[in-house]
């Protein structure tokens, strides 16, 4: 089988809040942007409070839903009972459509998950501390080696400065 990078993408408040209320307590249009930018055409995985928060399949990807329950019935989406069973019909469908990375979505217990088999994580911190009801895992240096940051100030249609940062993955 061909290498697969797994990424998790969040955005992460300094307090390690990531949602609220079945949503992400801001707005950053220029994270979301970049966000687009470095998902399309690769297949997503999220729980289903995350597709439930976001309201349809991300355009441009193939959607992978975790629920024991639910069911989406929508071309766009193939649903899992668990985080493995989400990541083999990922990998499939980055087989199928010829890319080499699935995009880890979130939410929280999804990341809690997820945070031992990825390879990268492209954290977008944002430079707040807020209340929430769904957390980000710690993120370890002793595991995650953290590239240069970058600064991004906070546009018009951004609640919040933040800092993207891409992590990989340290091999012992």
């Amino acid at each position: 089988m061909a290498d697969i990078r797994r990424t998790i993408f969040a955005a992460v408040a300094r307090n390690g809040i990531i949602g609220r209320d079945g949503d992400m307590p801001w707005r950053l249009s220029s994270d979301l942007k970049r966000f687009k930018a470095l998902t399309l055409g690769k297949p997503v995985v999220m729980g289903r409070k995350t597709y439930d928060s976001i309201g349809k399949p991300l355009p441009g990807r193939p959607n992978v839903v975790i629920s024991r329950q639910a069911t989406i019935n929508h071309p766009d989406v193939s649903m899992a009972q668990s985080l493995p069973e989400a990541m083999t019909a990922a990998e499939r469908l980055a087989l199928e459509t010829g890319v080499d990375e699935i995009c880890i979505l979130g939410g929280g217990q999804v990341y809690a998950q997820a945070i031992g088999l990825a390879d990268r994580m492209c954290i977008t911190h944002v430079e707040a501390d807020l209340d929430g009801d769904a957390s980000f895992p710690a993120i370890d240096p002793y595991i995650w080696q953290a590239g240069e940051p970058i600064a991004v100030p906070a546009g018009e249609k951004d609640s919040y400065p933040t800092r993207f940062v891409v992590y990989e993955r340290r091999h012992a």
